[in-house]
């Protein structure tokens, strides 16, 4: 593997970061933040606690995983969309560089820049709310796991996509209502029957659900199952972007 390649492009993804700091880290931070004033404490004066972790606290895995969610789909769906857009992807492609090489930098400087912004989040809710971490090292798998199986997600969307409006089609339109409608927010035990069964369905509730789980030591479905899903979906996604390379699918075209 040519570690020089890999190094360039991740450095040349972080430096783009560093650049538009505001946006990409800042930005995130207090859009949370004020989810933890809104719902922790205008909300959380009403609802008292959930199975028995106070409110603003349960809230808080459920925030962290939309954001390193949506982080991870936008600054790998970006990154590299942006070099398709310019023409300059053509560069990349005729130099000395593997599909995989291309792939691991753009990824992992994607799920680098989700990781800091997640872990500033958890920071920040630490001055909100009483935190505790009751699996660190499965918080931690959960942590990276997620933001290396989304930014793969979004590199897929960056490839697929042929214009700035479908590189928000899928975040907007099916990421964040799974997430909202996943547990982020409550626990489905405070749904009707019917509901918790629909519920079932959302592969973002096993997510939300083993983080949480990771955290307080509840969780609505068996944790082993929620390692099971993130497992899946990041073997589905490694799929997906192996066919793309062999393929040349949106990229050779």
């Amino acid at each position: 593997m040519n570690r020089h390649s890999v190094s360039a492009i991740y450095r040349f993804e972080m430096a783009r970061t560093r650049r538009t700091i505001l946006q990409s880290i800042v930005s995130p931070v207090i859009s949370t933040s004020l989810y933890f004033v809104v719902f922790g404490a205008a909300i959380g004066s009403r609802i008292t606690s959930v199975e028995g972790v106070s409110y603003g606290a349960f809230i808080v895995p459920g925030l962290m995983i939309l954001s390193l969610m949506t982080q991870s789909i936008s600054n790998a769906s970006f990154g590299i969309y942006f070099p398709k857009f310019t023409g300059t992807i053509y560069e990349l492609l005729s130099a000395p560089v593997s599909f995989f090489e291309i792939m691991l930098g753009y990824v992992g400087a994607a799920a680098t820049k989700a990781i800091i912004v997640g872990s500033i989040i958890l920071i920040t809710a630490a001055f909100f709310v009483d935190l505790t971490i009751m699996h660190p090292f499965s918080m931690l798998v959960f942590f990276i796991l997620t933001a290396v199986t989304f930014s793969l997600f979004g590199f897929i969307i960056g490839i697929w996509a042929d214009n700035f409006e479908k590189l928000q089609l899928i975040p907007l339109l099916i990421v964040t209502p799974l997430v909202f409608l996943g547990g982020s927010f409550y626990s489905i035990s405070m749904l009707p029957d019917l509901w918790q069964k629909i519920t079932l369905l959302n592969p973002v509730l096993y997510l939300i659900s083993g983080f949480r789980w990771s955290f307080y030591g509840v969780s609505d479905v068996n944790v082993w199952v929620s390692f099971a899903m993130i497992i899946g979906f990041l073997v589905i996604c490694s799929y997906v972007v192996w066919w793309i390379f062999k393929t040349g699918y949106q990229i050779r075209e």
